[in-house]
């Protein structure tokens, strides 16, 4: 077919889209999650917790969108990638999914019995919902750094080594901290937006610890990457043409996720801009401009998950076992037409889905207030 691309660009391409789609579900998707972790602390009364919960509930599905975008681009552009961490982390999975199974059902059951026990249950459960996924794709990320227990036979059989409870060291365990302090902090950015009175001053001070928490954690995760061994390849035998991860050498070393930032300086800028958009969260948090917290959260969460994705290009999911079977942007994607299929799908549809994204937060701006609750209570969450 005319190559409308060169392949080596296509895969590259195709990296960043990837990114863009895991970074849109962290930033919408994100604020959810953080929304359902503080529901128990800033919402003390049933009405406050109404309050709460409807300043996401008309938003939360759409925004999970996203979600079902990342898993649908890794399944169609990076095969080797969903066929590994989709069976590796197979109740890994099945422990996201059944805690975001509990958000709609909290969300429709809470208020549907006037019961104190019964709607104190349901909130817990929301809480659940947005603390299980936030840890879980942290410890993820931090999986993904170390290194996954995986690897090929001659015939291209996945030979899966992956325990659930080794997931959890201290280093993944010390991302997933960081995953939910950062996604607790954006979701207080949106609560601030959305509300008014007693819930907006225990938000207030929430924004007055977890930027500085957020940041504290991204610094210790730094310093902890550098006595981790990274990944490098030392020889690619085979061609860019190919989708074979077992054409290369692979060696392991201490501080090899930093030689990226030595090579190419203008990378720094992803590390620095996530210091200093979580300060900013914090002044202008405290000078009361909310919209702008929130942006500079959104900015946030883009720099540490993109610091993360530089330092390990172009690793996508290293190989503990075999770290020649590691999987890089030139080895586990697609063939070229599908990735040329991909991309003009995803030219058309996501913007279409960034548009109407936007409309929907454009009629449903403003605040959610107890009025709105007692005007509508048999309508809303």
């Amino acid at each position: 077919m005319l190559e409308i691309f060169d392949y080596e660009l296509l895969r590259i391409i195709w990296w960043i889209l990837l990114g863009v789609l895991l970074i849109g579900f962290a930033i919408m998707d994100g604020f959810d999650l953080g929304v359902g972790i503080l529901l128990p602390f800033v919402a003390k009364k049933d009405e406050e917790r109404r309050v709460v919960i409807n300043t996401v509930g008309p938003v939360w599905d759409g925004n999970q969108v996203w979600f079902i975008l990342g898993g649908g681009a890794i399944f169609a552009a990076w095969p080797h990638v969903y066929a590994v961490s989709f069976s590796g982390f197979y109740f890994a999975m099945m422990l996201i999914l059944l805690a975001l199974i509990l958000r709609p059902v909290g969300f429709d059951y809470r208020s549907k019995v006037n019961n104190k026990t019964w709607r104190k249950v349901w909130d817990y459960s929301l809480f659940v919902s947005g603390f299980v996924p936030s840890l879980v794709f942290g410890v993820a990320i931090g999986n993904a750094l170390q290194g996954v227990a995986f690897g090929f036979d001659e015939f291209m059989v996945i030979e899966n080594k992956i325990a659930f409870f080794a997931l959890f060291s201290p280093f993944t365990l010390l991302c997933g901290l960081l995953s939910v302090v950062m996604l607790t902090t954006h979701g207080a950015c949106y609560l601030a937006i959305k509300t008014e009175e007693e819930i907006l001053e225990r938000t207030l001070k929430v924004l007055k610890i977890f930027p500085f928490l957020t940041i504290i954690l991204f610094a210790i995760g730094g310093v902890f990457l550098q006595s981790i061994e990274g990944y490098k390849i030392v020889n690619f035998a085979g061609t860019l043409a190919d989708s074979n991860p077992l054409q290369k050498e692979v060696v392991r070393s201490a501080g090899a996720w930093y030689d990226n930032y030595e090579k190419h300086s203008w990378m720094m800028i992803a590390p620095i801009l996530a210091f200093i958009c979580e300060f900013l969260v914090f002044v202008f948090a405290k000078i009361k401009h909310f919209g702008k917290a929130f942006i500079a959260s959104s900015l946030a969460v883009f720099s540490i998950i993109s610091t993360v994705g530089l330092s390990m290009f172009p690793f996508i999911l290293p190989s503990s076992l075999n770290p020649s079977a590691s999987l890089t942007v030139w080895d586990a994607s697609s063939s070229y037409f599908t990735l040329v299929v991909m991309l003009i799908a995803a030219l058309i549809f996501v913007p279409i889905i960034l548009a109407y994204t936007s409309w929907v937060f454009t009629v449903l701006r403003g605040k959610v207030t107890k009025s709105d609750i007692k005007k509508d209570s048999n309508f809303l969450y």
